[in-house]
């Protein structure tokens, strides 16, 4: 009898591992679209000099697509991209040596592209990392003295981040997941005059992010 029973779950077992990966494969692969919002921080990075408490947060929010590939071992690769927008500024504190010491601070769009690969751990959830490249657009109002300028600071740098998401249905999902975004390149990009060039930078972002989205 109890040869019997090992033999059961010996047998369940056997039969439910495929069944398990193909679930898997069937929530987590093909082409998805999200809707994101969460909790948007930047700051000066650790080279900075000055007061490296000085930062601006707000409400992050914006929308993503990408395309994965789940394996038939619940192993799983995509690609992805997004645009997001935040309500970081530093309008109502400003500080004497604010976020980029140039006066006040405006959070503008954000835009990403890169790569996640993670693992099924359960038919329904699965547990991934991400990294790639990002573009950040902050404007700035700030005076020298004697004269008021009003740019754009565009930002290149580059993303990593890990995350959960978990499937609600074979359409729909859920995740969260924690991003850090190092900026180490940027330009000024005013209405009335021509770019400049481009000069080394070195800003931090942290981003806490939940997302919902349909798998088509």
């Amino acid at each position: 009898m109890k040869g019997f029973a090992l033999a059961g779950v010996a047998t369940f077992a056997a039969l439910s591992a495929p069944a398990m990966a193909q679930t898997a494969q069937e929530n987590f692969s093909g082409p998805r679209v999200e809707g994101l919002l969460g909790w948007d921080e930047s700051k000066p990075g650790s080279s900075v000099d000055g007061d490296s408490d000085a930062s601006i947060d707000g409400l992050g929010y914006g929308g993503g697509i990408g395309y994965d590939y789940a394996t038939p071992s619940g192993f799983v690769v995509g690609v992805e991209g997004e645009i997001t927008g935040s309500t970081a500024d530093n309008k109502d504190n400003t500080y004497e040596n604010d976020v980029f010491g140039l006066g006040e601070v405006e959070t503008g769009r954000d835009l990403y592209a890169g790569i996640r690969a993670g693992y099924a751990v359960t038919p329904n959830t699965l547990v991934y990392a991400k990294g790639g490249y990002t573009n950040a657009r902050y404007k700035l109002l700030g005076t020298d003295g004697s004269n008021e300028f009003n740019d754009h600071l565009d930002l290149d740098g580059w993303r990593v981040g890990a995350g959960v998401e978990q499937a609600l249905s074979p359409n729909t999902f859920a995740k969260i997941e924690y991003r850090y975004s190092n900026y180490e390149k940027g330009e000024f990009d005013a209405d009335d005059l021509p770019e400049s060039d481009r000069f080394d930078v070195d800003s931090d972002r942290h981003q806490v992010m939940v997302g919902f989205g349909y798998r088509f």
